[in-house]
């Protein structure tokens, strides 16, 4: 345990990061599941707001840090292939 108390504040902020760093991500892997779902049951419609979501989302975790924006660029490029599949 840190003696300083700037590292002891230090350690508290990181850990507040961390919960919320982890909630972005694990939401993130959510609405993709959602679009994947979407493609495989053939739903176009449903597919594209799926996708809608996942965009805004992903600009969103990028907005906070969470990724780096070249991640947020992937991540739609794949999400918009599968969606033309259909």
């Amino acid at each position: 345990m840190a003696n300083i108390k700037s590292q002891k504040k230090r350690i508290r902020t990181s850990e507040v990061a961390r919960v919320r760093n982890k909630a972005i991500r694990s939401e993130l892997k959510t609405v993709i599941k959602h679009v994947k779902a979407a493609v495989e049951a053939g739903d176009k419609t449903a597919a594209q707001a799926a996708a809608t979501t996942a965009y805004r989302k992903l600009d969103k975790a990028v907005a906070k840090g969470v990724i780096h924006k070249n991640q947020s660029a992937n991540r739609k490029s794949g999400i918009q292939k599968l969606v033309n599949t259909l």
